[in-house]
């Protein structure tokens, strides 16, 4: 990375590090989270009458999975994800993949959106999303994929924040 000298690009290059730093800082939260959490723990309520650890577990990695498209990285890895963990709410009464998968499905798409993230280059991230016509972006440029990875990197923080109450005391 460039220093910092006052020119737009070292502008955009230092916030899109700003941004990738907090989507890392996030994401290894949320590994570090999984990776010490027991299957039983998992498949507990977050708080009585909230969504179990797997659910929102599973939410996160298919939001993650989402970015895929959304970003233009391509198709999604796990699309069967969806109607489990964003089209429907936890205890819906569908299938979940077991805790084992679930971790499988994490750590894979994690570590691809990181591949991902880590070729894009600062330009990239302030181009257009998927989601977004090109006359709808001209009127608002701000709807672009930084702003998309700065959304999830909030709503994974908001459910490591839920998550969080699964550990022992």
């Amino acid at each position: 990375m460039k220093a910092q000298t006052g020119t737009n690009v070292d502008n955009k290059e230092l916030f899109v590090k700003m941004v990738v730093s907090a989507w890392e800082t996030q994401n290894a939260r949320v590994t570090k989270l999984l990776n010490s959490l027991t299957d039983e723990q998992l498949l507990t309520e977050t708080a009585p009458g909230r969504n179990r650890g797997i659910y929102l577990i599973g939410h996160l990695t298919a939001v993650s999975d989402a970015l895929f498209n959304l970003l233009g990285w391509g198709e999604r890895l796990y699309p069967h994800l969806e109607a489990i963990f964003l089209e429907n709410p936890d205890k819906s009464g569908l299938e979940i993949p077991s805790a084992k998968e679930i971790r499988e499905y994490w750590n894979t798409i994690s570590t691809k959106v990181s591949e991902h993230i880590n070729k894009m280059q600062p330009d990239e991230w302030f181009t257009k999303h998927s989601t977004i016509s090109e006359e709808d972006f001209v009127k608002e440029p701000h709807r672009n994929k930084l702003n998309i990875l700065i959304n999830r990197t909030n709503h994974m923080s908001n459910h490591l924040g839920q998550l969080i109450y699964l550990e022992k005391k």
